[in-house]
């Protein structure tokens, strides 16, 4: 049986800004482009169409951002477009935009601070068309410095979040062990696939009927805890796997270390996503 996806695949990408360094957001796009390519000549994708959606509200920089994705090259399998949006209502809702009108086969939800290896969209595209149960993956992501980062996880407990976004080192060590177990590095650290009950919103290949069955993202979270309000939605559409074959680099941050403004989204939205799926304390 012919294994091969299909030449007429379609992937839709959507990347939302919110006053993001317009250098990074060049060289993932570029990332984008290499990957897209090598897909392409593999015969895993046909077209692939990326949505840059800005949240920011300084006009300079729509100006900016605006003027270098109009100036980027179009080719018969890559194109890429702006949308400023007429209002911040945060970062689940700015990748609606694009999710709740697409008419592609796959999606990718991506950070704007995360570049892909050569293969990871030939890699990716191939998996979800071999396992028709799969319906979104997660890739290997590394940091700047090389060390591996845990995207995928478990089930958080109020005190996992406490000790990873506020306690200090000695505290983190002391809990080592639940905050390996929360991170999967049982399950993620080696180079099997792995199912998944939480994957990161930095990168998101998924089933683009899956996603617009359950409605993309909930307009509940403005940021932080989409992602895994998301992924467990996405469970009752099929199975969330990570990966290791698929790999990016990410040069994103925590919470913590973001500003007050950022911890406040960040516990709001921690209440938000217990109130709707459960509290656990420890």
């Amino acid at each position: 049986m012919d294994k091969s996806p299909p030449s007429s695949i379609r992937l839709s990408v959507s990347i939302v800004l919110h006053n993001s360094a317009l250098e990074m957001l060049d060289r993932v796009l570029r990332s984008l482009q290499r990957s897209s390519e090598v897909a392409h000549a593999a015969a895993c994708v046909d077209r692939v169409q990326v949505e840059v959606l800005d949240n920011s509200s300084d006009p300079g920089f729509r100006q900016r951002a605006g003027a270098a994705i109009s100036a980027w090259p179009r080719s018969d399998c890559f194109r890429v477009a702006y949308r400023d949006l007429p209002e911040n209502r945060g970062f689940g809702a700015g990748h609606n935009v694009a999710i709740q009108q697409s008419e592609s086969d796959y999606h990718l939800v991506l950070n704007p601070d995360a570049e892909l290896a050569e293969d990871a969209l030939r890699v990716g595209l191939s998996r979800l068309h071999e396992d028709p149960g799969i319906v979104l993956l997660s890739p290997r992501a590394r940091g700047e410095d090389g060390t591996q980062e845990f995207l995928c996880k478990r089930y958080p407990s109020f005190l996992v979040l406490l000790l990873r976004s506020y306690a200090p080192s000695f505290m983190r060590r002391l809990f080592r062990r639940r905050l390996d177990l929360y991170e999967m590095r049982d399950l993620c650290s080696g180079s099997r696939e792995a199912d998944i009950l939480l994957a990161s919103g930095c990168f998101m290949l998924a089933r683009t009927a899956a996603l617009q069955a359950v409605g993309g993202f909930s307009d509940r979270y403005f940021l932080y805890f989409e992602d895994f309000d998301l992924s467990i939605r996405l469970g009752s559409q099929g199975r969330l796997v990570f990966n290791p074959a698929i790999q990016i680099v990410h040069h994103g941050g925590y919470a913590a270390n973001k500003g007050i403004q950022h911890v406040k989204y960040f516990i709001r939205s921690g209440i938000t996503f217990f109130r709707q799926h459960g509290w656990r304390w420890v």
